[in-house]
């Protein structure tokens, strides 16, 4: 964070700092213009045709081109500033493939952040320099909102449903978070630090404090909860086998398909009936109150890490992570 006392535009710290704030600077430059123009020509006019002066008030001739050039010039603009931001919106929510993914829970009022080896923070973000990173994201609540003024990147975090959040450091530094959407009594206090650090720092910083990594910590929960019990490997159990099922299209009871993708996984692990796939029966329960959304993410970290087996024909999606 600067040390300045007042700043027009926050620190550029993103690789789509200078894109946005490009934009931006348009859109004011074009709103200064017409402002002024409207304001001048308002005013002019109330002089030149106020009342007493004598001086011509009837309407000039029709001028068919001055016409076109009323309509056609605002639509063009308007056509510039609309595809610059859809140009600029499409980049900012299509992540390359070499992302660092970083799980993100939204709670009143604080951030929690896991990081891919395990390291766990509390309202603040340490991230490589020149690292693509990937937030996914979700909340246990209310509707919050992932901001970071410096990176010129904001996404709401919504319950029940992932958002992602992608962008790449450029700069060293400590920069401000906040949440952007009110979300109670203490949103004002949801605020939180993002620190960029050099790659190898990081390396070293990241795997300090580690008590237990995602995927082990899913694994421990999906044993605990005896999940296994239907979730054989053989594909003998009530409900599918899991290896390899990440990214599969399975079909659906009364038609369509759904790809088991994390947001299918964990509805399938808090709202197991919200789709039910052809070929089992509704029988698994919720765990809706007895695992958190932090425990969800886990258990989807260790399904993703399953090896790639073959899939049964007639394993058909996961539906069910308990008999």
């Amino acid at each position: 964070m600067s040390e300045k006392s007042f700043q027009l535009w926050p620190d550029m710290a993103s690789s789509f700092a200078l894109d946005v704030d490009l934009l931006y600077g348009f859109l004011i430059v074009v709103t200064i213009f017409f402002s002024i123009l409207i304001s001048v020509m308002v005013i002019g006019f109330s002089l030149y045709y106020r009342r007493g002066r004598k001086v011509n008030r009837k309407l000039g001739h029709h001028s068919n081109f001055t016409e076109v050039i009323w309509a056609a010039g605002p639509f063009v603009l308007v056509m510039i500033m609309f595809v610059w931001g859809a140009m600029l919106f499409y980049k900012m929510q299509t992540p390359p493939e070499n992302t660092l993914d970083i799980e993100v829970v939204g709670k009143q009022w604080m951030w929690k952040i896991q990081h891919a080896t395990g390291r766990q923070e509390i309202n603040a973000l340490h991230l490589p320099l020149g690292q693509p990173i990937r937030l996914r994201m979700i909340s246990e609540d209310v509707i919050h909102s992932f901001y970071i003024p410096a990176f010129r990147v904001k996404q709401d975090v919504l319950p029940a449903f992932f958002t992602q959040l992608w962008f790449e450091p450029t700069r060293i530094g400590t920069y401000h978070l906040f949440c952007a959407e009110y979300c109670g009594n203490e949103h004002s206090k949801m605020i939180g630090t993002v620190t960029v650090m050099a790659p190898e720092e990081y390396a070293r910083w990241v795997e300090e404090g580690v008590q237990e990594k995602p995927v082990d910590a899913g694994e421990r929960l999906f044993t605990q909860f005896q999940c296994n019990t239907c979730h054989q490997s053989d594909n003998s159990g009530n409900g599918p086998a899991l290896a390899g099922l990440f990214g599969k299209k399975r079909p659906l009871k009364g038609g369509g398909l759904v790809e088991a993708n994390d947001q299918y996984f964990r509805d399938s692990i808090l709202n197991p009936h919200k789709q039910i796939l052809a070929g089992y029966d509704a029988m698994m329960p919720t765990f809706q109150g007895q695992l958190t959304e932090s425990d969800s993410l886990a258990i989807i970290a260790y399904l993703k890490s399953l090896p790639q087996l073959p899939i049964p024909e007639n394993s058909v999606s996961m539906q069910d992570l308990n008999p």
